[in-house]
């Protein structure tokens, strides 16, 4: 703990520390929320609920899948797959973005504008990935989330071969461009920065506790009773550790334009572990206060009755979580999923935007390749209102 405080003393008297920062707009608000009677025990709730319900959840499944994905990538896998199998790039390019949060489609991306994979790999590898909306939906509601996975797996395989069958493999093929590197490389980050070593640090040590606890909470465990505490102890201690993960978040980036608010931080070569859950983790659990925050102060301000609400609109929220899946970005897919959990919007809508959406990986596709870029969103919106409207017309 001492390491962790010295290193939060060191963030605070940085030169480069700057309240000017917008991310720190949220938690101004929290803080407001906290200090006004009427609101400070829903907003302790919500914040309580977003860090044992989500964020330990989110770190656990982020730690496991980090582990995983470096053991991976020491063994060489996807260099040998690229240049030996071809004929099944659409089918390498599915499985990619098919993996929870951005990373597998941004490789994909690249790999298209070097000319490697044809524009049928673009737009599966886009059908298919959730982006970091995966995670938030695995650790939440597991088996839908494998499931929609799934779901985005075979619709992004079967987009991809129709493209490439319709169009040819050599379509939208760009120059090789010997720039790639320059919109994905992230050398100029410093792993070093005070805040990015308390990320780390606070996950680091709130890993393991947390993941107990949040399992505790879902098998119906009184957890304060279980650790002789007084009764809503344990609200105040998510809802004070969900502040901390927030601010840890504000103050890492600075909002400069759109992509700097709405997708994942950077990370550099030399980040350990923990600091890349910690800056994943916080990024989704910042997003999921914000949205379970709007949804409840609605409620709680209007009186109105959600399930009400949106019946009369049930038709069109399907086609809403396919546009906001149009956005750039993992914060407004993960903004939707949010409600989903939260009961506010169907599956079929939730179903829609997991492949519409094309997560942070559709901000090196419009640098690198604009047109391509924009084609292939437009190609994954068919399948996603094809999906969404038929759940919906099924099953809902």
């Amino acid at each position: 703990m001492a390491s962790l405080q010295k290193a939060f003393s060191q963030q605070i008297h940085s030169p480069k520390w700057r309240l000017a920062n917008k991310r720190l707009i949220l938690p101004v608000i929290l803080f407001a929320l906290l200090a006004t009677p009427s609101t400070t025990n829903l907003t302790v709730s919500v914040l309580s609920d977003a860090f044992w319900q989500v964020a330990s959840y989110v770190a656990a499944t982020l730690a496991l899948y980090h582990v995983i994905s470096a053991r991976l990538s020491q063994r060489g896998k996807l260099n040998t797959i690229l240049e030996s199998n071809s004929r099944y790039q659409v089918l390498f390019a599915s499985f990619m973005g098919a993996l929870p949060g951005c990373g597998g489609a941004i490789v994909v991306i690249t790999q298209y504008v070097s000319g490697r994979l044809s524009f049928g790999a673009v737009v599966a590898v886009l059908t298919a990935t959730m982006g970091d909306a995966a995670f938030l939906l695995l650790a939440a509601k597991p088996a839908t989330g494998l499931a929609i996975i799934v779901i985005g797996f075979f619709v992004g395989l079967m987009s991809g071969w129709a493209v490439d069958a319709l169009h040819g493999k050599d379509f939208m093929r760009p120059d090789v461009c010997s720039n790639t590197n320059q919109h994905t490389a992230h050398s100029d980050i410093d792993d070093k920065k005070p805040v990015l070593k308390v990320q780390g640090l606070f996950w680091k040590w709130a890993l393991i506790p947390s993941a107990i606890i949040a399992i505790m909470g879902s098998l119906q465990v009184d957890i304060d009773k279980a650790f002789h505490l007084e009764a809503g102890t344990i609200n105040y201690i998510g809802a004070g550790a969900a502040l901390v993960a927030m601010l840890l978040w504000a103050t890492s980036r600075d909002v400069t334009d759109y992509q700097s608010a709405v997708s994942e931080d950077p990370k550099g070569g030399s980040s350990n572990l923990f600091q890349r859950v910690a800056q994943d983790t916080n990024f989704v659990t910042s997003w999921v206060i914000g949205a379970f925050l709007l949804f409840e102060l609605t409620i709680f301000w209007t009186g109105l009755d959600p399930e009400a609400v949106f019946s009369n609109w049930a038709i069109m929220l399907p086609l809403m979580g396919v546009l906001i899946g149009l956005l750039p970005g993992c914060g407004p897919q993960i903004l939707v999923t949010s409600l989903y959990i939260s009961g506010a919007i169907p599956l079929s809508a939730q179903l829609g935007n997991a492949i519409s959406n094309d997560g942070d990986a559709l901000f090196p596709a419009i640098a690198l390749a604009p047109k391509a870029a924009l084609m292939a969103t437009l190609y994954s919106t068919i399948p996603a209102v094809i999906a969404a409207y038929s759940y919906f017309f099924i099953f809902e």
